[in-house]
C-alpha cells in the first residue's frame, strides 16, 4: 500500500456514502459476463444468492489502534473495502447476483475482552443497519468475541433474536486454538440451538509462514485452503459434528483442499490406530460428515465444481466469490457452465440452498 489508511480513508469518504465494503476496484471494469438478472432456468426466474462476500467498518477499524492500518488486505481494489451502496449495487447487477451475505474477517481474536467486544459491537450494528436498509440485497454474518466463548454465546443471541443477522463468520482458528476444543462448545450448541450458520473462512496458516515465503502470495493460495482444511477435520475427527449433528456450517473456498481427499480420511485410523483416539467412536465415517457441512462453490472451473458435487452433494453448494475481491467475478456464469449439473442443481446452487440454510424469501 502506497498510502496511509487515514488518507486513504479521507478519499473514500469524499467518494460517497459510506456504509462498509471489501476491494474489488476492477469490478466494475471487468470483462462483463453474459448472465443477467433477472437470471432464469428453464425459463423461470431464479433468485441467485452471494454467501461470500466482505466487509469492513471505519468505526471498528479505528478500535484497533496503531493496528489498523495493518487490517485491509493486499490485494485489488482497497479503497472499495468501504461500500458504497450504489456501487456495490451496479457490481451485484454485473454479476447477476440479486443477493449478497456479507462478512468481515475476523482480526480482533488477540485483543482483550473489551475491546472485542467494543468492535464486535460496531461490526454488528453497522451490519444490521446495512441490511435494514436494502434487505432484498443485502444479508450478513455476524461477528463474534470467539476467544471469549461466554462472551460469544451472548453476541450470537443477540446478533440473530434482536438484529436480524443470518449467522456469524469465524476464522479457521481462534489464534490457532481449533474449534473441537471443549471451550468452544457453548458456542456451537448456541447456534445449534438458534439455527445460526457458522461461516468458517481462512485466515492463512501461520505456523507455516516460513514455507510460504516467495513467489505466488503463498500464504493465501496454499495457507487459506489448508487452514480450512484443518478446522473442518478436527470437527470431524475430535467428534464435534457427533455432539452437535444440527450445526449448519458454510465452509469457505470449497471446503478447502477437504473434498479433493476426503476418502483418505476413511484409512488414517485403520492404517495408524495409535494415532488416534480409542475414546473418540465417530457414528460414521470421516468423509460421510462432508454431506451434512456446506460449501461455497468458490473453486473456479466446471470441473471442479463438477467434483465437489459429486463428493458432497449438489445440496449442499452455494454461490460465494469473496466479493468485491475478484477471485470470482462470473459467478453465475461458472454453474451454468458446469453442464454436469441439471437444472434442479443449477437451481439450488444459484440460490435455492442458499434460501433454505438463511431462511431467506425467494423471489
Amino acid at each position: 500500500m502506497t498510502t496511509t489508511r487515514r488518507n486513504f480513508l479521507k478519499g473514500a469518504a469524499a467518494s460517497g456514502i459510506v456504509f462498509c465494503g471489501c476491494g474489488l476496484q476492477h469490478g466494475a471494469r471487468a470483462q462483463p459476463g453474459t448472465a443477467r438478472l433477472p437470471v432464469k432456468v428453464g425459463g423461470k426466474r431464479v433468485m441467485t444468492v452471494d454467501a461470500h462476500t466482505h466487509c469492513y467498518f471505519h468505526e471498528a477499524l479505528n478500535l484497533m489502534g496503531d493496528a489498523a492500518d495493518k487490517i485491509l488486505p493486499p490485494v485489488k481494489g482497497v479503497p472499495e473495502h468501504f461500500i458504497v451502496i450504489e456501487q456495490r449495487l451496479k457490481e451485484m447487477d454485473a454479476m447477476a447476483i440479486d443477493m449478497e451475505i456479507l462478512s468481515i474477517n475476523p482480526f480482533w481474536y488477540g485483543k482483550d475482552r473489551d475491546t472485542a467486544a467494543a468492535i464486535v459491537k460496531v461490526n454488528n450494528e453497522k451490519l444490521a443497519e446495512l441490511c435494514a436498509s436494502r434487505p432484498d440485497r443485502f444479508g450478513a454474518f455476524a461477528t463474534l468475541s470467539l476467544q471469549f466463548p461466554d462472551l460469544a454465546v451472548q453476541q450470537l443471541e443477540t446478533a440473530i433474536k434482536k438484529q436480524g443477522l443470518r449467522g456469524a463468520a469465524i476464522g479457521g482458528s481462534v489464534m490457532g486454538e481449533d474449534f473441537s476444543d471443549p471451550k468452544f462448545h457453548p458456542v456451537w450448541a448456541k447456534a445449534e440451538e438458534l439455527g445460526a450458520v457458522l461461516f468458517i473462512h481462512p485466515q492463512s496458516t501461520p505456523e507455516l509462514a516460513k514455507r510460504f515465503k516467495g513467489n505466488g502470495w503463498l500464504s493465501n493460495t496454499i495457507g487459506n485452503p489448508l487452514d480450512t482444511t484443518i478446522a473442518l477435520q478436527h470437527l470431524i475427527f475430535e467428534g464435534t459434528l457427533d455432539r452437535f449433528p444440527g450445526l449448519k456450517i458454510l465452509a469457505a473456498h470449497g471446503g478447502g483442499y477437504l473434498g479433493s481427499y476426503a476418502a483418505r480420511d476413511d484409512h488414517a485410523c485403520f492404517v495408524s490406530p495409535q494415532n488416534c483416539n480409542p475414546d473418540i467412536k465417530l457414528k460414521k465415517q470421516p468423509s460421510e460428515y462432508l454431506n451434512q457441512l456446506h460449501f461455497d462453490a468458490l473453486v473456479f472451473t466446471p470441473e471442479a465444481l463438477r467434483h465437489l458435487v459429486a463428493q458432497v452433494g449438489a445440496s449442499q453448494i452455494v454461490m460465494g466469490t469473496d466479493h468485491p475481491i475478484p477471485w470470482e467475478q462470473h459467478p453465475v456464469d461458472h454453474v451454468f457452465a458446469t453442464t454436469t449439473l441439471s437444472d434442479k442443481q443449477k437451481v439450488a446452487i444459484l440460490g435455492g440452498n442458499a434460501a433454505r440454510l438463511f431462511g431467506l424469501k425467494q423471489a
